[in-house]
């Protein structure tokens, strides 16, 4: 699958990864419902770096229609009550 974060690429990530980057998804849903900026932010972060470490930096060159797009780490806690509702990023 292909992921994009805003600002910084996109990544092939393998399909064997979808399950635990959404349990990391679904915890930021809950602690943006809760209210929980300094939760959001860190597991934010996580949910960043865990792409990042287990997949593979597109080049810039290519172009790739991204199956799920990440907003960027910078993304504010007020941003994230749009983005990190219902389902959150990747669907159940």
């Amino acid at each position: 699958m292909i992921i994009r974060i805003v600002g910084e690429g996109q990544y092939e990530v393998p399909e064997s990864f979808y399950d635990e980057l959404n349990v990391i998804d679904n915890k930021i849903v809950d602690l943006v419902s809760k209210g929980d900026e300094e939760g959001y932010k860190s597991e934010l972060t996580k949910l960043i770096s865990s792409i990042k470490s287990c997949g593979k930096q597109i080049d810039d060159t290519e172009i790739v229609e991204s199956d799920i797009i990440v907003p960027p780490e910078d993304l504010t806690f007020e941003e994230a009550k749009d983005i990190f509702k219902g389902e959150g990023i990747f669907e159940d």
